[in-house]
């Protein structure tokens, strides 16, 4: 676990290889919170602090605008088939998908915790922000690593 406020680095993941994961750990019960964000985190691009925020009504709807935590912009998302799909498949009907079982979301050193726990991918740092980072890839591969595509990566995040 790293020191707050010093410097670390995290790797980016097969967008592939995550989505398998991820709903492989969707299936047990006692994993399913970090498939739910593992699957929310690399369709969306969002940073940890603001997909802990979200609840299953806002991810219901085909977009979704929710204003970051770090820069206070206002930001609307498209809501994919992907992240609906969990949605139905977790069984939860209201409230947020990221409750521990003493009431409480879970924390971001937690999570980083279980990310290192159930993503094991040889010599590479695994963290939330490895999600993110992920999402970017993708985008930019997408669409013929372009710089059109850098752009609005450049203005998403």
């Amino acid at each position: 676990m790293s020191v707050k406020g010093s410097n670390t680095t995290s790797d980016y993941i097969d967008y592939e290889k995550l989505m398998f994961q991820a709903e492989k750990l969707i299936q047990c019960k006692k994993t399913r919170t970090i498939g739910t964000y593992i699957i929310i985190a690399i369709n969306t691009g969002l940073r940890c602090s603001d997909i802990l925020k979200l609840t299953i009504e806002d991810l219901k709807n085909d977009t979704l605008t929710i204003q970051e935590q770090k820069t206070k912009k206002y930001k609307t998302i498209a809501i994919n088939d992907r992240i609906k799909e969990v949605i139905r498949k977790i069984g939860i009907i209201s409230g947020s998908p990221f409750i521990t079982q003493k009431g409480t979301i879970i924390s971001i050193q937690h999570l980083n915790q279980e990310l290192k726990k159930c993503i094991k991918v040889k010599g590479l740092k695994i963290s939330s922000h490895s999600l993110r980072k992920s999402f970017g890839r993708r985008v930019f591969q997408q669409n013929n690593e372009s710089e059109l595509s850098l752009v609005y990566l450049s203005e998403m995040f």
